[in-house]
C-alpha cells in the first residue's frame, strides 16, 4: 500500500507544479481572457450580431459564446503544456523529470491535466463575461442544456490540445518552430472550425473541407452541449473527438520517447 502511494507522489507533484506555474502568470490566465473575450463580444456579438441571421434562428451572441470558450480552452491547453516543456528544456529541468521515478504515462497525464485546468479556467472566465453580455442583449443567462456532454467535451478538448502541445514542444528544435505551429496551423484550424460562423451557408465544397478539420467537431460538440445546436451529428462528433484524443496521446508518447531533451 505504501509503495503504491509513493508511486503516485511524483505524479501529483508534477500536476501541482503545472498548476503553480500557470498561476504565477495571472495576467495571461485571468486578465487577458477578460479583455480578449470582451473585445470579441463587443465587435462580433454586439456590433455585428444584430446583422447576422443564423439558419437555426439563434441570437448570434448565443451562438458565439461557446465558440469563444472553446477557443480559449484550446489555446491555453496547448500553451500550458508546450510552454512547460519548452521552459524545462531550455533550463535543463526536463532531464531531471526524465530520470525521476515517474513513468512516461504519468508525465503525459500530469501535463495533460495541467493543461485542462488552465484551459477550463480561461473558458470559465470567458463564459462569465459572455453571460453578462448575453443577459444585457437577450434578457437571460445562457443555459447549459447538457451538463454531462459539456464536461466531457471540456475534458476532451483540453486533453487533445495538451497532448498536441507536448508533441510539438518535444519535436521542435527552435522557438520559431513552436510558434509557427500555433500561427500557421492551430489558429487557422480554430478560426475555420466554426467559432464565428455556421458552415450551413458555405458552398458544399467548403462544407466538406470543414468536415476534415477535427477542431470543427470539438467546437460543434461544445456548442451542442450548451445550446443544443450543431452542424454535425452528435455521434460522429463524439467518435471523432475520442479518436483524436487517442491519436494525440500516442503522438505525445512518441515524442516523449523519441524527442529531444537537449537544451536549445
Amino acid at each position: 500500500m505504501e509503495k503504491t502511494i509513493n508511486n503516485w507522489i511524483p505524479f501529483l507533484t508534477l500536476i501541482r507544479r503545472e498548476i503553480k506555474r500557470f498561476m504565477k502568470v495571472m495576467i495571461q490566465t485571468v486578465v487577458s481572457p477578460i479583455v480578449s473575450s470582451s473585445l470579441y463580444l463587443l465587435i462580433f456579438g454586439v456590433s455585428l450580431g444584430s446583422q447576422v441571421n443564423l439558419p437555426n434562428g439563434l441570437p448570434y451572441i448565443t451562438f458565439l459564446i461557446p465558440g469563444l470558450m472553446v477557443m480559449g480552452l484550446i489555446n491555453n491547453s496547448f500553451q500550458n503544456s508546450s510552454s512547460s516543456i519548452v521552459t524545462s528544456k531550455f533550463s535543463g529541468d526536463l532531464e531531471d523529470i526524465r530520470v525521476a521515478p515517474i513513468t512516461n504515462h504519468q508525465i503525459i497525464w500530469a501535463m495533460g491535466i495541467g493543461g485542462i485546468i488552465r484551459g477550463t479556467v480561461v473558458a470559465f472566465i470567458t463564459g462569465v463575461v459572455g453571460m453578462i453580455f448575453h443577459y444585457f442583449m437577450v434578457g437571460d443567462f445562457l443555459p447549459i442544456k447538457h451538463p454531462l456532454l459539456f464536461a466531457m467535451f471540456t475534458v476532451l478538448c483540453g486533453l487533445i490540445f495538451s497532448f498536441c502541445g507536448i508533441f510539438i514542444a518535444f519535436i521542435a528544435k527552435t522557438f520559431d518552430q513552436l510558434s509557427a505551429f500555433s500561427t500557421f496551423i492551430l489558429i487557422p484550424l480554430t478560426y475555420l472550425g466554426g467559432v464565428f460562423m455556421t458552415i450551413q451557408g458555405l458552398h458544399p465544397f467548403w462544407q466538406k473541407v470543414c468536415h476534415l478539420n477535427p477542431v470543427f467537431y470539438l467546437i460543434n460538440g461544445y456548442r451542442y452541449s450548451m445550446v443544443g445546436v450543431s452542424d454535425v451529428d452528435l455521434t460522429t462528433t463524439v467518435v471523432v473527438c475520442l479518436l483524436a484524443a487517442v491519436v494525440t496521446y500516442l503522438m505525445a508518447m512518441y515524442s516523449l520517447v523519441k524527442g529531444s531533451f537537449a537544451r536549445w
